[in-house]
């Protein structure tokens, strides 16, 4: 048995062939990664009581800041529950001595009466305090979790693009998405530690007073169950953790099943069979883990049941003794034992309940630990303004290396994304980034844009550091359009209007930037014109051509009216046409006075650039002007790739070319 459990880990730790073949390797976490990271995660009864108090804190801040109205619905509702069932107890005490005292029936059941009524009273002061806290929670439940909901993504809207970026913060997202549905959960389980807490110590007072014996023995009869909740709980959270990846992939193979974009490949390709049969593999080692958790739950619980029997037994037991001694009368018994009942559950109920919510706190600790993994990534606020009548932006001998390219097992072969790189941008040019694919082109774009900082070196705005500025205002310099650019699943007036989110939508405007863009012609030709819905996954949506997609972008930009324009390949779903059209708008940007940074591989749509910027394997290998590069004299980079691209237009011999119908016939 032994050997096979080792076999297991074994092949857990080698994953599934799905995961080799799809994802490169297993996409279950180490126990060892689960204890060094998840040290919040030890668990006992001890642990519980000690942290019970900060966990109802947590919850019950969420709550006022949800709605306080009905968190204090909800603890009135629980303490008068619990102080009536109390009461109750005593009053059916008062009952069961006035029946089985001395007299007639007629006499005793006439000095029951109010001790009945008592009990009546109780019972619907009761009900009605639970309705009232069940209603209050019901308005609390959502309105937390739209909380919680509303803090992880302000904290994870805030952060750098180089969190977002980092593989250990999206594995923190993960785990803290389920965060705010805990937080909801939390509010019931809350609830219940305070009704349940309340019931408990009525009934206790009530056994006390009965006979001190008969508490120990209550609360005996709960720590078998108690340390069975709490065991399970513990195995299905650090369950969760292991197998955090594996569910997530698994749910990407489905959805790659479900989406618009795939679809067609999925179809011709026959990918469909292949992605059922994976997520099977997948999904049956997920199931084989639910199994194991269910079989070892099965044996605590009976574990558990057996100890309370003995427990229970013992309890029963020594209130016999107690009746066959005479040291308790027969109507003290028999409150007695509707004392151990409603005690036994309160307390039973109460350790669910924490168990509970220590539980959910778990991933709700995910979800504080987010929140304070977010403030350490968090865009600095406030800075120095940009400087006004910009002149030169200069990145002077600037590294960078993108998140977790450090860790890279072969450091031998390592290279950063840009290796000193020293370059101007002149304001109110154009400047052209042309090079091969990984040359460091975006990511020149993207550190001048502020969405990374330099690893080394600087990026001066007429000599001030761009690391000293206000990053809100830098950003508020650019607009951007490339070929991956959003496509904002709104309207077509939204997917413009987007551009400035801070402004009211302003109909001229849009329609001015739709018509600089070419836009307009898109525009007319949608079923409901500025309102068409550009998803067509939903009802009314309506879908357009990348090269229209393309069209919107450059709208967008124009909409944004910010002195620095980034453009990455902006023509790469466009006809020749409709990219000269796009090449002549760009040109006509810098007449205006905006600076535009071009990013392309079609060096001839250059040629009206004011500097060219050729970048090679991180590193920058020339400048200059258009001719300059192209001069006989220059045998650079640039000269190499024109020539080439050239070739594929004017060399009709190239490999692979049909030659003509009557290529090789005599006349």
């Amino acid at each position: 048995m032994k050997r096979t459990a080792e076999e297991k880990r074994e092949q857990q730790a080698e994953g599934s062939p799905s995961e080799q073949l799809l994802f490169g390797g297993p996409l279950v976490y180490s126990a060892r990664w689960n204890d060094h990271r998840y040290a919040y995660f030890e668990m006992s009864l001890w642990a519980m009581a000690r942290r019970l108090p900060r966990l109802v804190g947590f919850t019950v801040r969420l709550a006022r800041r949800a709605d306080r109205r009905a968190l204090w619905a909800v603890g009135i509702g629980e303490s008068v529950r619990g102080v009536s069932q109390a009461i109750g107890l005593v009053a059916v005490n008062s009952v069961l001595a006035a029946v089985l005292a001395v007299g007639s029936i007629g006499h005793r059941l006439q000095a029951a009466v109010p001790a009945m009524a008592g009990v009546a009273v109780t019972g619907v002061i009761g009900a009605l305090a639970n309705a009232g806290s069940a209603s209050g929670t019901g308005r609390l439940e959502p309105k937390v979790e739209r909380v919680a909901t509303e803090m992880y993504l302000a904290h994870v809207a805030k952060v750098e693009l180089a969190a977002i970026e980092d593989a250990e913060f999206n594995q923190l997202m993960d785990s803290a998405q389920y965060g705010a549905q805990s937080a909801r959960r939390m509010v019931g389980a809350c609830s219940g530690v305070i009704g349940s807490l309340v019931s408990f110590v009525a009934a206790a007072g009530v056994l006390t007073v009965l006979h001190p014996v008969l508490l120990p023995l209550l609360v005996l009869m709960t720590v078998p169950r108690s340390w069975a909740s709490l065991r399970n709980s513990r195995e299905r959270y650090g369950s969760y953790l292991r197998w955090m990846e594996h569910a997530r992939a698994g749910r990407l193979l489905s959805h790659d099943l479900m989406r618009t974009g795939p679809a067609p490949e999925v179809r011709v390709h026959g990918v469909g069979p292949l992605l059922l049969h994976h997520f099977r593999q997948m999904s049956e080692a997920s199931e084989a883990e639910q199994s194991r958790l269910a079989a070892d739950a099965a044996q605590v619980r009976l574990a558990a049941s057996a100890l309370t029997g003995v427990a229970a037994l013992l309890t029963y037991g020594a209130l016999g003794g107690l009746l066959a001694t005479g040291l308790m009368a027969l109507s003290v018994a028999g409150t007695a034992v509707l004392a151990v009942r409603t005690g036994g559950q309160s307390l039973s109920t109460l350790v669910l309940r924490v168990n509970d919510l220590y539980e959910q706190a778990c991933y709700v600790h995910d979800l504080e630990r987010l929140f304070a993994d977010a403030e350490k990534w968090t865009v600095p606020e406030g800075g120095r303004p940009v400087p006004d009548r910009l002149s030169l932006i200069r990145f002077e001998n600037v590294t960078f290396s993108y998140p977790g390219s450090s860790d890279s097992s072969d450091k031998a072969t390592e290279r950063p994304a840009l290796d000193g790189v020293t370059l101007d941008i002149p304001v109110g040019k154009i400047v052209a980034l042309v090079g091969e694919n990984g040359s460091g082109k975006t990511t020149v774009s993207k550190l001048l844009a502020g969405l990374y900082q330099p690893t080394g070196g600087r990026i001066l705005w007429d000599g001030v550091d761009a690391c000293e500025l206000d990053r809100a205002r830098l950003w508020a310099m650019f607009a951007m359009v490339g070929q991956d650019f959003h496509r904002w699943p709104f309207t077509c007036r939204m997917n413009v209007a987007i551009g400035r989110p801070e402004r009211p939508v302003q109909q001229a405007a849009l329609e001015e930037a739709a018509a600089y863009a070419g836009a307009d012609s898109v525009v007319e030709e949608l079923p409901r014109g500025w309102d068409t819905l550009l998803n067509k996954g939903y009802k009314g949506g309506h879908q357009i051509s990348g090269g229209q997609w393309q069209r919107l972008g450059i709208a967008r930009a124009r909409y944004r009216d910010a002195p620095v324009l980034i453009v990455d390949e902006p023509t790469s779903a466009l006809d020749a046409k409709a990219e000269a059209e796009v090449f002549e708008q760009i040109r006509r940007l810098a007449d205006t006075g905006q600076t535009v940074v071009l990013i392309t591989h079609r060096l001839a749509s250059v040629r009206y650039a004011d500097l060219i910027h050729v970048l090679e394997d991180g590193r920058l290998r020339e400048s200059g002007t258009f001719a300059e590069l192209l001069a006989p004299s220059s045998a650079g980079v640039f000269r190499e790739l024109y020539e080439m691209q050239r070739a594929q237009f004017e060399n009709p011999a190239l490999p692979g070319r049909r030659k003509p119908a009557d290529a090789g016939h005599g006349s």
